[in-house]
């Protein structure tokens, strides 16, 4: 299997092209001093995984934003700190500051004068707009959890974006799907029979950080460290 065998690239964005556990951090700043909340970063972000998944299933067509406010919500109640809506609010719109990986504009910038660029993200459409300003390239589609009405791992976003790319005459085969997490995506595109690539960006790092764990044998059919990494290896096949 090559990368030049498919046409069409699909992204999750969050944790692929955009640093979320480095903006998650960040902006649950003000709430982890006011508390003094004496965790390490890795801590929080698996406490927010552990919170967002589980309202993700229980809310599928609440708004991310919203969705990100809830579980800070919660995460201040778990911390025993007071809830203070001025930083609940800005912590759900927060996605807007969340910074692109270095590499993130230069590869997209590639890879679009080879493929076509789909994004499959678990956020509103609000907050990828914001989103998408930083990162500099134009997509040929965009489906977000609130087009879909749930989120991420489940098979129903998987099953959009297919029956959106067969009636733009894509076939499943030639359809590649990039991303960080084996929870959200690799683990679903297991089970349709999708090619996936695996960004792995916590090469460098233990644990799951602000993903779910999954079990041993979710696969992938490429591993890169980066999306850079990818383009590179793209254009060594055309070298």
């Amino acid at each position: 299997m090559k990368l030049s065998d498919f046409n069409v690239l699909s992204f999750d964005c969050y944790g692929t092209l955009i640093d979320w556990e480095g903006g998650i951090h960040a902006a649950m700043a003000p709430l982890l001093t006011r508390g003094r909340v004496g965790l390490s970063r890795d801590a929080v972000l698996e406490a927010f995984a552990r919170f967002e998944s589980r309202q993700q299933v229980l809310t599928p067509s609440m708004q991310y934003t919203e969705l990100l406010a809830a579980v800070h919500g919660q995460l201040a109640a778990e911390w025993g700190v007071a809830p203070n809506p001025v930083e609940t609010a800005a912590f759900g719109a927060s996605i807007a500051d969340w910074p692109p990986f270095p590499d993130t504009v230069k590869a997209l910038r590639y890879l679009k004068q080879h493929f076509r660029l789909v994004i499959l993200s678990n956020v509103d459409r609000a907050g990828f707009q914001a989103t998408n300003r930083r990162l500099e390239v134009e997509f040929d589609a965009i489906y977000t959890a609130q087009d879909i009405g749930s989120y991420k791992p489940d098979p129903r976003n998987f099953a959009y974006l297919l029956d959106r790319l067969r009636a733009q005459g894509v076939a499943p085969e030639k359809l590649l799907h990039v991303a960080q997490s084996l929870f959200h995506d690799h683990m679903p595109a297991n089970a349709l029979g999708l090619a996936s690539a695996w960004i792995d960006r916590r090469h460098d790092a233990g644990g799951w950080g602000a993903t779910a764990p999954v079990s041993a044998d979710v696969r992938y059919d490429f591993r890169f460290t980066s999306l850079g990494a990818l383009a590179e290896a793209h254009r060594a096949e055309h070298s």
